[in-house]
């Protein structure tokens, strides 16, 4: 596993070694050993996958308030997404900042820190995401940030009327919330 580049305030894509013969291939997406060498030493307690049917589905932008938040490492097995990550720690000099790439299947995966919302939009049909957390879910600390805040202006590629959202992601609040939220929490 070797760091591709860092996107923001510690989302980083990184890239895991893909071995390929006439049988079709074979990859290691993750090994503890190889995640410390490329600076995750983080140790992950819950698997989370999700398939999408169609394109223009929105999942997110989440992320656990403190003393519950979360580091994700996400992949696709299916598909292609917009992920983006946005950085909502006080005090951070990013913070209010967004960052995004284009994951497809395949060898590479998305490092998001603990106190970046994480979302992402379905690009093609059938889309399948895979992703390890660092911390057990705790619904009561989950928030969701409006995908479509104009504070962010994240273009999705897909218009207000072509996304798909569930009903906590079209109730998402506004990034100031969210920023307010976090700090009475006791973020840092």
């Amino acid at each position: 596993m070797k760091q591709v580049r860092e996107l923001l305030a510690g989302a980083r894509l990184l890239e895991m070694p893909r071995f390929e013969d006439d049988r079709g291939s074979f990859s290691v997406p993750y090994e503890q050993t190889a995640a410390g060498n490329a600076g995750l030493s983080e140790l992950f307690v819950q698997d989370n996958h999700s398939i999408s049917k169609r394109p223009g589905t929105i999942r997110g932008i989440h992320l656990q308030l403190p003393p519950y938040e979360q580091g994700k490492l996400v992949r696709v097995l299916r598909g292609r997404v917009f992920d983006v990550v946005v950085d909502l720690r006080p005090g951070s000099a990013t913070v209010g900042q967004w960052a995004s790439v284009e994951l497809v299947a395949g060898p590479r995966q998305l490092w998001i820190p603990a106190g970046l919302g994480h979302g992402f939009c379905t690009m093609e049909p059938d889309t399948e995401v895979f992703y390890k957390v660092d911390a057990p879910y705790a619904p009561s600390h989950e928030v969701s940030l409006r995908w479509d805040d104009p504070d962010l202006d994240i273009d999705w590629g897909f218009g207000p009327d072509e996304v798909m959202l569930s009903d906590k992601d079209a109730r998402g609040m506004a990034l100031f919330e969210v920023l307010k939220a976090i700090e009475s929490a006791g973020g840092a």
